[in-house]
């Protein structure tokens, strides 16, 4: 922890300090430490656009990596995923459908919800693929994890129908904006959605280590979990509320972003052992600082054009997973 608390302390002093605007990490650094008077200039960048998009940066990272540790310690499986579940796809939907048919709305709605409309409609849609996953994977108050597993996959498939209908009827912006929100990115930041952001995944963050030990327990099979005193249908009931939570308001914050809540707790299991009080909060720090990392990635490769995050999590994802895939092979004897 102490090690990834340097690692993110060090890349949020580099995102700080990277740009086109001229604000540099030697300059920034000056600044602080009282060696060089900040400029209004500088002010506007730091604390309008950049400092924004550090915080979302973390915000996010933390709780799709802590979404996925969650995941993965309730299905007992390292290469589980919050996309499994649908949370992902339904956020999705609820995304495209606002940005399609938000044209249709009565106009005293539309001046209420503003330009939030996106971000609440994905995070509707996040939870409503939640309950109706929770509703059919539950009889007689058990959740069947398996079913669980299924029945996402099923919803996955109809969202993504949905959402193929309606990239059908949108017209040419529409389709500009939704393949850049499906993308990804962190340029729409303000203080406005931070707040609103932190108010939902600060709460996620901090309850997510209390589920560590009966994770702990889980992991020996949900019988033996029951003889040691575990209520795990309670354990699985905040275990898929905190994933539902921290996927649906990172997919309302940023769009689509991939492989965070995938490589990140299999690549802490890697180096920590499986220990879910280690993993989860160490998630939350390695989740935030590797979608911070992205970001100014994303922010200069092309230069002064922005690529979206997206795709580079996906570059530097894939690969990852492709190399765990492999390293599991390789452990397995095949």
């Amino acid at each position: 922890m102490v090690l990834l608390a340097g690692l993110a302390a060090l890349v949020a002093l580099i995102s700080l300090g990277t740009g086109a605007a001229g604000l540099s990490p030697l300059k920034l650094l000056s600044i602080l430490v009282g060696l060089e008077e900040m400029t209004l200039r500088d002010r506007v960048v730091l604390f309008d656009i950049r400092l924004p998009r550090l915080l979302m940066g973390f915000l996010v990272g933390a709780a799709l990596a802590v979404s996925g540790a969650l995941m993965q310690g309730l299905f007992r499986n390292p290469l589980a995923d919050p996309g499994i579940t649908g949370v992902g796809a339904g956020a999705g939907l609820g995304a495209v459908m606002s940005i399609v048919l938000g044209g249709m709305l009565p106009a005293g709605v539309a001046a209420v919800v503003g330009t939030h409309l996106t971000a609440f409609a994905a995070f509707l849609g996040g939870w409503g693929a939640t309950l109706i996953l929770y509703r059919v994977a539950t009889r007689d108050g058990q959740t069947n994890v398996a079913t669980m597993l299924l029945a996402g996959i099923a919803l996955g498939a109809l969202s993504g129908a949905v959402t193929g209908v309606m990239v059908y009827l949108a017209d040419d912006r529409q389709l500009r904006d939704l393949t850049f929100w499906g993308m990804g990115s962190l340029a729409g930041a303000t203080w406005n959605k931070i707040l609103v952001g932190a108010t939902l995944i600060l709460p996620l963050l901090l309850a997510a280590p209390l589920l560590a030990r009966g994770l702990n327990a889980l992991a020996m099979g949900e019988a033996q979990a029951l003889h040691v005193g575990l209520r795990v249908q309670r354990l699985k009931n905040r275990a898929i509320m905190g994933t539902a939570a921290g996927a649906g308001i990172s997919v309302a914050l940023a769009g689509g972003i991939g492989f965070v809540g995938i490589v990140v707790p299999h690549l802490l299991r890697l180096v920590a052992g499986p220990d879910n009080r280690v993993i989860l909060p160490a998630s939350a720090v390695l989740g935030g600082t590797l979608l911070v990392a992205a970001d100014m990635i994303a922010r200069t490769i092309a230069a002064p054009a922005e690529m979206p995050i997206g795709v580079i999590m996906a570059l530097i994802g894939a690969p990852v997973f492709l190399w765990i895939l492999l390293r599991q092979r390789g452990l397995a004897g095949f």
